[in-house]
């Protein structure tokens, strides 16, 4: 006699329903786990290009103020206007 095995005795890990979400499925906990992990570079990726925006237009700062004031003239920039000239874009006043 041989003996017949059933779906359910095959595979004991049963799989949630439509809709539905069991969390000790691996292949859905593994998604989500990707998926996280994808937003934490994402967010990382965004403070590091955020940082070396706001580095390069300190060193742009530090360049202005390193000019002479008759360089300043002829770019048409006076010494108390650096700041607001190099980052004019970021507010409005």
């Amino acid at each position: 006699m041989t003996y017949q095995s059933t779906a359910t005795e095959l595979f004991s890990a049963r799989m949630p329903a439509r809709g539905q979400v069991n969390s000790t499925t691996p292949f859905l906990t593994a998604r989500n786990s990707f998926a996280q992990l994808g937003q934490l570079l994402a967010r990382a990726g965004t403070a590091m290009m955020n940082a070396s925006r706001g580095a390069a237009r300190v060193e742009r700062v530090h360049a202005l103020q390193a000019k002479t004031d008759a360089e300043l003239k002829t770019m048409g920039i006076q010494r108390e206007d650096i700041i607001h000239h190099v980052f004019k874009d970021c507010y409005y006043v």
